[in-house]
């Protein structure tokens, strides 16, 4: 059942996506340094998996349709590219030869997703304010 609030609904679950993403970023670029998980292993790059949330509904002379509800964040993945190999014989971590595993994150490759993020979190923004805006209107004319 489409209604007037939908595009609203979702151009917030967009702003929720982009959060996770905005979130993971943060936390990749945190561990950039860290060469000793839980694990024993170097930190893995963290990536957010969305797809849009469809909802079935059942109309009006029976048949089943879907209404678009917005976007969601299936799972978050580890990225699989190989760990930096940096020599560093002083390192607590290193191995025989001295070299180091360092963590598979990018920093040009975190900021360009940080802007990416930012840039869909502002264009789901500026949805939010126009569609406040023709609300507002449309009870302005109903007066």
């Amino acid at each position: 059942m489409s209604n007037a609030f939908s595009g609203m609904r979702i151009s917030a679950s967009g702003l929720a996506a982009e959060r996770l993403r905005m979130d993971l970023i943060a936390s990749n670029i945190a561990n950039a340094n860290t060469t000793r998980g839980a694990d024993g292993k170097p930190y893995r790059r963290k990536v957010a998996v969305f797809n849009e949330y469809m909802k079935d509904e059942m109309g009006k002379n029976g048949e089943m349709k879907e209404e678009l509800m917005g976007v969601r964040a299936t799972e978050v993945v580890e990225d699989q590219s190989p760990f930096r190999s940096v020599y560093d014989p002083s390192h607590p971590d290193a191995d025989d030869e001295g070299y180091v595993l360092m963590p598979n994150v990018n920093h040009l490759n975190e900021m360009a997703d940080l802007m990416m993020a930012n840039r869909a979190f502002e264009a789901n923004m500026t949805c939010i304010e126009a569609q406040k805006q023709m609300f507002s209107k449309s009870l302005e004319i109903g007066r």
